[in-house]
């Protein structure tokens, strides 16, 4: 059973295991720096669709098979799936998912949504309530234009802050005995309120989030920054990587030499023309499992911190002038 920190922060006793992984991205974050890393690049966005609906739970879909068939599973080996994504009522996970007869777990916390769902999964697997739960996110360009701005037919100017939903989704297999990458210890987000109401700056907007997080479960866990070879977050993007180190610094930690954000590594953001990098649950989850994961399998990286940072406003709180209300949730991962 997790051992109790602080509110919020615990370390697991008989730390869960990640058995296998899978990333699956759109043509787009195949072009860029990682595309190559991406267990499959998908030249077509409709995938095969009517709908880009329908495309991303098809997304989804091929993210959990191919981690099953990796780890040579099959679909009665899953206990329980913890998924989710960005479209209302978690969409694409539940219509994606639906054909596999999993037992189904739908989690929400926008772009926090694969951390989330790895901290459930995970939470599974040290209590006895699963032997193997996949953890599973994804979103799509489309979907979400279409639901959280302007139609794109429209062709409103995007603003130098912003940044670009990745089509991806990514998987992982979380088991209670199998695997050589642990998840020791976590960290669940508090919802952090800026007064930020500017919705294509949601680095800014997510940024204080994952710092209160980090510093909690430093505090908690009594390490800092030098205890880790790597501090990833979800997607910030440039500016709100930027204004992390800076908040992080006037809590006295220097993040700045391990600090790496997924969502400034998935594009290039001078040749693709993706403004602060990229956005979207599928973001952090495809760049988890196609660079991160693999790093720590290869050894190549004993122990990290993964976090995913979500901005949880809705189209309609937004249109009633709400600010964004935004949070983090942290996961630590080793080698064994």
């Amino acid at each position: 059973m997790p051992e109790y920190l602080s509110r919020g922060a615990f370390l697991f006793d008989t730390p869960p295991k990640i058995e296998s992984f899978a990333a699956v991205v759109g043509e787009k974050e195949g072009q860029g720096p990682l595309g190559s890393e991406f267990d499959k690049v998908v030249p077509d966005s409709h995938y095969g669709q009517k709908t880009w609906e329908q495309a991303e739970s098809r997304f989804q879909l091929e993210a959990v098979s191919l981690a099953v068939r990796k780890a040579a599973l099959t679909k009665e080996d899953i206990d329980v799936i913890c998924a989710g994504d960005l479209i209302n009522q978690c969409t694409g996970s539940s219509y994606g998912l639906r054909q596999l007869e999993i037992p189904f777990l739908g989690m929400y916390g926008a772009c926090s949504t694969m951390a989330e769902s790895l901290l459930a999964a995970s939470l599974l697997a040290d209590s006895g309530a699963a032997k193997r739960t996949a953890a599973v996110t994804s979103s799509h360009f489309s979907t979400a234009e279409r639901q959280f701005r302007a139609p794109l037919s429209y062709g409103g100017q995007r603003t130098p802050t912003s940044q670009w939903t990745c089509t991806a989704s990514g998987a992982v297999i979380v088991s209670d005995k199998c695997g050589n990458i642990a998840v020791s210890g976590a960290c669940i987000g508090k919802i952090a309120d800026m007064g930020i109401t500017d919705i294509t700056n949601m680095g800014a907007a997510m940024a204080p989030a994952a710092m209160d997080v980090l510093c909690r479960y430093f505090n908690a866990t009594a390490t800092s920054p030098d205890d880790y070879d790597l501090i990833v977050t979800g997607d910030l993007g440039t500016l709100g990587s930027t204004l992390l180190i800076e908040l992080m610094d006037k809590q006295g930690y220097d993040i700045s030499a391990k600090h790496r954000d997924c969502g400034a590594m998935i594009f290039d953001s001078e040749k693709q023309d993706t403004h602060c990098g990229g956005s979207g649950c599928g973001c952090s989850a495809s760049v988890l499992c196609g660079h991160f994961l693999p790093l720590l399998e290869r050894g190549e990286a004993k122990r990290l911190i993964f976090i995913a940072t979500g901005a949880l406003m809705s189209a309609m709180s937004v249109q009633q002038g709400e600010s964004i209300p935004t949070t983090a949730h942290l996961l630590e991962l080793r080698r064994v």
